[in-house]
């Protein structure tokens, strides 16, 4: 059993809603994003139904009939054999999949890194739209009836979507042009916890080879025998969890593993590439200088 490192209350506030505080959401139907390449990672059946929307004027996903990764290629010219696998967030109950994915996915591809967007099944919420959105001020609220709560773990559904992705990715390198010894994932909230979760799991063949777990919860986690190097950030004003000290961050530094960790003063929760107004909108340049730091952005695959 994957260890519970966060709890459903945090995972309810992680939800992807753009307001902190009062849920005064706005939701409007949504043509599914349609990329070319999609690739069906075969893991299994969710929800008969896949349901996607704009919250807040943000491309959403839940109910996720299947998992699949969608590749964002650099140009051959500027490609430098790193890739990444992007996992959104969402609470497990959604996937905040433009701002914490494909946007993601297009700034690495822009700066010469092979980006995968992960669609992963997560539990399933009500069809109908305004019972869905009903529900979700109660989960977020704590006052109402809800038919959907937050997990306290990593399902285990979502886990074999990671891990699936990664061996895709891995067994697939040389169609990508990419290097398997530099193909890492980075997740935001709850695709963070799922990013530490593939690393825990320390599969054979499911190794990432660096991780980015972006805003998540900052408990220790199970370490395999070999850690890959870690970039994590969070901001001091995170709502969520800001306030759980950093024993993951000295679990990395106790073990000699590498560990690069941005506390930003401000920012929140759910800000993807960055809030305006913020000290959170440059994070992703530290990233790749840290990828190139650690000799992940080589010219050649």
């Amino acid at each position: 059993m994957i260890r519970a490192f966060v709890s459903a209350t945090a995972l309810a506030l992680a939800l992807p809603v753009q307001a902190q505080n009062v849920p005064a959401f706005q939701f409007s139907e949504a043509a599914r994003a349609d990329y070319p390449g999609e690739i069906v990672l075969g893991t299994g059946p969710g929800q008969p139904q896949e349901e996607w929307f704009r919250q807040d004027g943000a491309l959403q996903v839940r109910n996720t009939s299947q998992a699949t990764l969608t590749p964002f290629l650099p140009d051959p010219q500027s490609a430098t054999g790193a890739a990444v696998i992007v996992a959104p967030g969402g609470g497990f109950l959604g996937l905040a999949i433009e701002d914490e994915g494909f946007r993601v996915a297009r700034w690495l591809a822009d700066h010469g890194i092979a980006a995968f967007v992960l669609k992963y099944r997560v539990l399933p919420t009500p069809a109908d739209p305004a019972t869905f959105r009903r529900e979700l001020v109660a989960v977020r609220t704590g006052r109402g009836q809800a038919s959907f709560r937050p997990p306290a773990d990593t399902p285990q559904q979502a886990l074999a979507d990671g891990q699936a992705a990664l061996r895709h990715v891995l067994m697939h390198a040389s169609e990508y042009r990419i290097d398997a010894r530099r193909t890492g994932m980075m997740g935001f909230s709850a695709g963070a916890f799922l990013t530490l979760s593939v690393m825990s799991a320390d599969a054979p063949d499911a190794r990432p080879a660096f991780i980015a777990p972006i805003y998540g919860r900052q408990a220790a986690v199970p370490m395999p025998a070999k850690a890959p190097p870690m970039f994590a950030l969070i901001a001091a004003d995170d709502p969520l969890f800001a306030r759980d000290g950093f024993a993951l961050i000295d679990t990395w530094r106790k073990s000699g593993a590498p560990v690069e960790f941005h506390f930003l003063q401000n920012g929140g929760h759910g800000f993807g590439l960055g809030r305006a107004g913020t000290t959170s909108t440059d994070w992703i340049y530290g990233f790749h200088r840290w990828l190139d730091v650690n000799g992940m952005l080589a010219s050649e695959p």
